[in-house]
């Protein structure tokens, strides 16, 4: 299992609203902002590996 680390940061206002409201399609914050870092990562190695 790999290990897990704590990042705070700070958004404005309507941003922090745009996250809280999708809670109601399932998400959380953090899941959220988790699946879009692992994406953007993903697509990343994959254009260094061509």
């Amino acid at each position: 299992m790999a290990t897990t680390k704590k990042l705070l940061i700070y958004l404005p206002a309507w941003m922090k609203a745009k996250l809280d409201a999708l809670k109601a399609q399932g998400y959380t914050a953090s899941g959220f902002i988790r699946a879009l870092l692992e994406k953007e990562f993903s697509q990343t190695k994959a254009k260094k590996g061509r």
